[in-house]
Protein backbone atom coordinates (compact mmCIF):
# COMPACT_ATOMS: atom_id res chain seq x y z
CA UNK A 1 0.00 0.00 0.00
CA UNK A 2 1.56 3.39 -0.78
CA UNK A 3 1.81 6.05 2.54
CA UNK A 4 2.04 9.56 2.36
CA UNK A 5 4.40 11.42 3.74
CA UNK A 6 4.36 15.12 3.29
CA UNK A 7 4.48 15.25 -0.16
CA UNK A 8 6.57 12.57 -0.70
CA UNK A 9 5.07 9.15 -1.85
CA UNK A 10 6.89 6.09 -0.52
CA UNK A 11 7.26 3.10 -2.31
CA UNK A 12 9.88 1.35 0.01
CA UNK A 13 12.51 2.35 2.11
CA UNK A 14 14.67 2.59 -1.08
CA UNK A 15 12.49 5.01 -3.46
CA UNK A 16 10.69 7.97 -3.27
CA UNK A 17 8.39 10.18 -6.14
CA UNK A 18 7.36 13.40 -5.41
CA UNK A 19 4.19 15.83 -7.29
CA UNK A 20 5.39 18.14 -5.25
CA UNK A 21 6.12 21.64 -7.12
CA UNK A 22 6.24 25.24 -6.09
CA UNK A 23 3.90 24.73 -2.85
CA UNK A 24 1.28 22.75 -5.53
CA UNK A 25 0.57 18.92 -5.67
CA UNK A 26 0.80 18.43 -9.81
CA UNK A 27 -0.94 15.47 -12.01
CA UNK A 28 1.34 13.80 -14.38
CA UNK A 29 0.73 16.16 -17.74
CA UNK A 30 3.67 14.34 -19.65
CA UNK A 31 6.90 12.73 -19.42
CA UNK A 32 10.64 13.61 -20.09
CA UNK A 33 12.10 11.13 -21.70
CA UNK A 34 14.29 10.60 -25.43
CA UNK A 35 12.44 7.97 -26.88
CA UNK A 36 10.19 9.12 -29.40
CA UNK A 37 7.08 7.67 -27.30
CA UNK A 38 3.53 9.34 -27.01
CA UNK A 39 0.41 7.95 -25.24
CA UNK A 40 -2.93 8.09 -26.71
CA UNK A 41 -5.91 8.08 -23.63
CA UNK A 42 -10.07 7.72 -24.21
CA UNK A 43 -11.68 8.93 -21.85
CA UNK A 44 -15.23 7.18 -21.74
CA UNK A 45 -17.90 8.56 -19.90
CA UNK A 46 -21.29 8.59 -22.29
CA UNK A 47 -21.96 6.11 -25.00
CA UNK A 48 -20.29 3.56 -26.46
CA UNK A 49 -21.12 3.66 -30.48
CA UNK A 50 -17.70 4.19 -31.10
CA UNK A 51 -15.70 1.55 -28.94
CA UNK A 52 -15.53 -1.45 -31.09
CA UNK A 53 -14.61 1.14 -34.20
CA UNK A 54 -11.88 2.53 -32.22
CA UNK A 55 -10.94 -1.03 -30.72
CA UNK A 56 -10.42 -2.23 -34.40
CA UNK A 57 -8.37 0.44 -35.96
CA UNK A 58 -6.44 0.07 -32.80
CA UNK A 59 -5.99 -3.65 -33.32
CA UNK A 60 -4.97 -3.10 -36.98
CA UNK A 61 -1.92 -0.93 -36.16
CA UNK A 62 -1.19 -2.97 -33.22
CA UNK A 63 -1.15 0.26 -30.93
CA UNK A 64 -2.02 0.17 -27.56
CA UNK A 65 -3.60 2.72 -25.64
CA UNK A 66 -5.23 3.69 -21.97
CA UNK A 67 -9.15 3.95 -21.48
CA UNK A 68 -9.91 6.19 -18.66
CA UNK A 69 -13.51 5.08 -17.74
CA UNK A 70 -16.32 6.31 -14.93
CA UNK A 71 -18.13 3.62 -12.87
CA UNK A 72 -21.64 4.52 -15.22
CA UNK A 73 -20.07 3.84 -18.42
CA UNK A 74 -18.13 0.84 -17.04
CA UNK A 75 -22.07 -0.67 -15.56
CA UNK A 76 -23.86 -0.06 -18.56
CA UNK A 77 -21.35 -1.89 -20.78
CA UNK A 78 -18.85 -4.41 -18.86
CA UNK A 79 -18.50 -6.40 -22.04
CA UNK A 80 -16.79 -3.37 -23.72
CA UNK A 81 -14.62 -3.14 -20.64
CA UNK A 82 -13.47 -6.67 -20.78
CA UNK A 83 -12.89 -6.40 -24.47
CA UNK A 84 -11.03 -3.60 -23.45
CA UNK A 85 -8.98 -5.54 -21.19
CA UNK A 86 -8.45 -8.28 -23.33
CA UNK A 87 -7.24 -6.27 -26.53
CA UNK A 88 -4.42 -5.16 -24.17
CA UNK A 89 -4.90 -1.86 -23.31
CA UNK A 90 -4.54 -0.25 -20.03
CA UNK A 91 -7.62 -0.11 -17.76
CA UNK A 92 -7.79 3.72 -15.76
CA UNK A 93 -10.02 5.38 -13.45
CA UNK A 94 -12.22 8.22 -14.48
CA UNK A 95 -14.17 8.37 -10.93
CA UNK A 96 -17.61 6.90 -10.44
CA UNK A 97 -20.23 9.81 -11.36
CA UNK A 98 -17.95 11.69 -13.09
CA UNK A 99 -17.95 14.89 -10.93
CA UNK A 100 -15.61 17.71 -10.22
CA UNK A 101 -13.04 16.12 -7.41
CA UNK A 102 -12.09 19.52 -5.81
CA UNK A 103 -15.50 20.33 -4.71
CA UNK A 104 -15.59 17.17 -2.66
CA UNK A 105 -14.73 16.21 0.76
CA UNK A 106 -11.84 13.63 1.28
CA UNK A 107 -14.44 11.02 1.79
CA UNK A 108 -16.09 11.55 -1.05
CA UNK A 109 -12.86 11.96 -2.89
CA UNK A 110 -11.79 8.28 -1.80
CA UNK A 111 -15.96 7.23 -2.98
CA UNK A 112 -15.30 8.33 -6.29
CA UNK A 113 -12.04 6.62 -6.69
CA UNK A 114 -12.48 3.53 -5.02
CA UNK A 115 -16.26 2.90 -6.24
CA UNK A 116 -14.96 2.23 -9.77
CA UNK A 117 -12.13 0.76 -8.60
CA UNK A 118 -13.36 -2.19 -7.15
CA UNK A 119 -16.06 -2.31 -9.70
CA UNK A 120 -13.61 -3.19 -12.57
CA UNK A 121 -11.76 -5.31 -9.97
CA UNK A 122 -14.60 -7.47 -9.32
CA UNK A 123 -15.52 -7.75 -12.98
CA UNK A 124 -11.69 -8.20 -14.83
CA UNK A 125 -9.85 -9.09 -11.65
CA UNK A 126 -7.76 -5.78 -12.89
CA UNK A 127 -6.71 -3.46 -9.85
CA UNK A 128 -6.03 -0.45 -11.41
CA UNK A 129 -3.62 2.41 -10.91
CA UNK A 130 -4.33 5.45 -13.58
CA UNK A 131 -6.56 8.09 -12.36
CA UNK A 132 -7.96 11.36 -14.34
CA UNK A 133 -10.04 13.97 -12.66
CA UNK A 134 -13.24 14.53 -14.74
CA UNK A 135 -12.65 18.01 -16.45
CA UNK A 136 -9.19 18.03 -15.65
CA UNK A 137 -10.18 19.88 -12.22
CA UNK A 138 -8.19 19.13 -9.49
CA UNK A 139 -6.37 20.82 -6.55
CA UNK A 140 -3.99 19.64 -4.08
CA UNK A 141 -5.84 17.09 -2.29
CA UNK A 142 -7.33 15.56 -5.40
CA UNK A 143 -3.86 14.52 -6.19
CA UNK A 144 -2.47 13.76 -2.51
CA UNK A 145 -6.22 11.83 -2.21
CA UNK A 146 -5.60 9.68 -5.39
CA UNK A 147 -1.72 8.93 -4.48
CA UNK A 148 -2.99 7.86 -0.71
CA UNK A 149 -5.56 5.08 -2.85
CA UNK A 150 -2.67 3.84 -5.07
CA UNK A 151 -2.91 5.86 -7.67
CA UNK A 152 -1.00 7.83 -10.48
CA UNK A 153 -3.00 11.09 -11.02
CA UNK A 154 -3.09 11.76 -15.03
CA UNK A 155 -3.57 14.72 -17.11
CA UNK A 156 -2.27 15.46 -20.83
CA UNK A 157 -0.20 18.27 -22.51
CA UNK A 158 -1.89 17.28 -25.63
CA UNK A 159 -5.68 18.00 -25.98
CA UNK A 160 -7.27 16.62 -29.68
CA UNK A 161 -10.53 19.02 -28.48
CA UNK A 162 -12.70 16.41 -30.42
CA UNK A 163 -15.75 16.97 -27.54
CA UNK A 164 -16.58 20.00 -29.57
CA UNK A 165 -17.14 18.30 -32.55
CA UNK A 166 -15.32 20.42 -35.47
CA UNK A 167 -14.61 17.45 -37.72
CA UNK A 168 -11.79 15.05 -38.52
CA UNK A 169 -9.78 17.23 -39.65
CA UNK A 170 -9.91 20.17 -37.17
CA UNK A 171 -8.52 16.55 -35.02
CA UNK A 172 -5.85 15.78 -36.92
CA UNK A 173 -4.20 19.28 -37.15
CA UNK A 174 -4.98 20.38 -33.56
CA UNK A 175 -3.13 16.85 -32.42
CA UNK A 176 -0.87 16.54 -35.44
CA UNK A 177 0.41 20.56 -35.29
CA UNK A 178 0.04 20.89 -31.93
CA UNK A 179 3.14 23.47 -29.99
CA UNK A 180 3.56 20.60 -27.15
CA UNK A 181 3.28 17.62 -28.81
CA UNK A 182 6.99 15.77 -28.59
CA UNK A 183 8.48 12.79 -27.08
CA UNK A 184 6.44 11.79 -23.71
CA UNK A 185 3.47 13.62 -24.64
CA UNK A 186 -0.10 12.44 -23.26
CA UNK A 187 -2.75 12.66 -25.83
CA UNK A 188 -6.46 13.40 -24.41
CA UNK A 189 -9.26 11.72 -26.94
CA UNK A 190 -12.71 10.89 -26.01
CA UNK A 191 -14.26 7.44 -26.97
CA UNK A 192 -17.74 8.96 -27.46
CA UNK A 193 -17.03 11.92 -29.72
CA UNK A 194 -18.70 12.42 -32.63
CA UNK A 195 -15.51 12.33 -35.14
CA UNK A 196 -13.03 10.79 -33.28
CA UNK A 197 -12.95 7.23 -34.51
CA UNK A 198 -12.96 8.76 -38.06
CA UNK A 199 -9.73 10.57 -37.32
CA UNK A 200 -8.14 7.89 -35.44
CA UNK A 201 -6.68 5.66 -37.83
CA UNK A 202 -5.16 8.84 -39.46
CA UNK A 203 -4.29 10.18 -36.56
CA UNK A 204 -2.39 7.02 -35.81
CA UNK A 205 -0.83 7.18 -39.21
CA UNK A 206 0.09 10.56 -38.77
CA UNK A 207 1.92 10.36 -35.39
CA UNK A 208 3.66 7.11 -36.49
CA UNK A 209 5.00 9.15 -40.04
CA UNK A 210 6.70 11.91 -37.17
CA UNK A 211 8.62 8.80 -35.55
CA UNK A 212 6.30 8.44 -32.58
CA UNK A 213 5.34 5.22 -31.05
CA UNK A 214 2.40 4.41 -29.46
CA UNK A 215 2.41 3.36 -26.10
CA UNK A 216 -0.37 3.17 -23.06
CA UNK A 217 0.16 5.40 -19.99
CA UNK A 218 1.39 2.36 -18.12
CA UNK A 219 4.11 2.18 -20.46
CA UNK A 220 4.87 5.75 -20.53
CA UNK A 221 5.11 7.13 -17.34
CA UNK A 222 7.90 6.33 -14.10
CA UNK A 223 6.82 4.53 -11.71
CA UNK A 224 9.47 5.21 -9.03
CA UNK A 225 12.44 7.70 -8.77
CA UNK A 226 11.20 10.56 -10.27
CA UNK A 227 9.93 14.37 -9.62
CA UNK A 228 7.86 17.15 -11.40
CA UNK A 229 8.66 20.15 -13.26
CA UNK A 230 5.99 23.07 -13.15
CA UNK A 231 4.34 22.30 -16.23
CA UNK A 232 3.97 18.68 -14.68
CA UNK A 233 6.59 17.12 -16.84
CA UNK A 234 7.62 14.27 -14.81
CA UNK A 235 11.27 13.42 -15.26
CA UNK A 236 13.50 10.98 -13.48
CA UNK A 237 15.87 11.07 -10.80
Amino acid sequence: MIALAGSFKYLSSYTSVSSHVNGRELPIYSVETDEKKVALTFDAAWGNEDTQQILDILAKHDVKVTFFMTGGWVEKYPEDVKAILAAGHDLGNHSEHHKNMSQLSEEEKTNEIMEVHNRVKALTGVEMNLFRPPYGDYDNAVVLNAEKNGYYPIQWNVDSLDWKDYGVDSILKTVLEHKDLGNGSIILCHNGAKYTAQALDALITGLEEKGYELVPVSQLIYKKDYHMDVTGRQIAD
